[in-house]
């Protein structure tokens, strides 16, 4: 399998597919899952005469389990190291929910002269913890639940979070999906429990409003309108106002798993987008 070693010694796993002289994607995943939860778009992509690539995230999926180094900043330097191992350029960056920040962070920090197009999915910037500057966001003690429940039993918690507010299955009328719901448990189970943990902070309270304003490649914001997960006034709605050449696209009463649940409108979307 391939992998990068970054400066302090982890491995980061990668997919690597495509002709290599075509514009590559990038997919950049949500917590606590791996590359492979982009499986879908990577072959739609592919059969579109692109390279695509997604990585697992230090302490997610495949990568090294890691004590230190689980947050943004590191994140996106992570990227910014495999992104130059394989010399990509004109690429287009799509992350979603933490991926999403992650792209924030990387196309702001390191992605100069190597980025065509970013694309947040469903994802966090500019922040979602309630502070002093964003009363809007969510409780802390909201993530100190996460906290607790990662520490306690995390396997349970991810059954609970997948078969339940991710896609939507927990809704009225709604009817869980069995394999998406057993897929993502086995993605979260892979990963490392501390890197996890700490990744919780990282997503909750990293504030994205200095990456977002510094972004100057166009941006595609997508979001589901029942997104339960990150509440769509405090995210999407927000991150529009602050890129320079930014995309709004919201969809009525779809999840925040909505690229995987509904990836024929939103494969739809992204290639227009990226053709455009």
């Amino acid at each position: 399998m391939p992998f990068i070693t970054t400066q302090d010694g982890t491995e980061i796993f990668y997919k690597d597919w495509g002709p290599k002289d075509a514009q590559p994607i990038v997919f950049h995943h949500g917590w606590p899952l791996s590359a492979d939860d982009w499986d879908n778009q990577l072959l739609f992509f592919l059969g579109e005469g692109f390279r695509v690539i997604a990585h697992d995230r230090r302490g997610h999926g495949r990568s090294t389990e890691t004590e230190t180094g689980n947050e943004m900043d590191t994140y996106a330097a992570d990227v910014a190291a495999l992104t130059a191992a394989l010399d990509l350029r004109d690429a287009v960056h799509i992350g979603h929910s933490t991926g999403g920040g992650e792209v924030a962070r990387y196309v702001a920090q390191h992605g100069e002269g190597r980025v065509a197009k970013a694309v947040l999915i469903s994802a966090v910037p500019p922040i979602m913890a309630k502070t002093d500057a964003n009363p809007e966001g969510l409780p802390i003690e909201v993530f100190d639940g996460f906290r607790t429940a990662v520490a306690t039993n995390r396997a349970q918690f991810y059954r609970e979070v997948a078969s339940g507010p991710f896609y939507g299955f927990n809704r009225p009328g709604a009817t869980a999906v069995q394999g998406v719901v057993d897929n993502w448990w086995r993605q979260g189970m892979m990963g490392g429990l501390k890197a996890h943990y700490d990744c919780i902070k990282a997503f909750s309270e990293t504030d994205f409003t200095d990456d977002l304003k510094a972004i100057d490649v166009p941006v595609l914001i997508l979001h589901g309108e029942d997104d339960q997960i990150v509440p769509i006034a405090d995210s999407a709605h927000k991150a529009i106002k602050l890129v320079k050449n930014g995309t709004l696209k919201t969809y009525p009463g779809l999840s925040h798993g909505m690229f995987v649940i509904n990836a024929d409108i939103i494969n739809a979307d992204l290639l227009a987008f990226i053709r455009g």
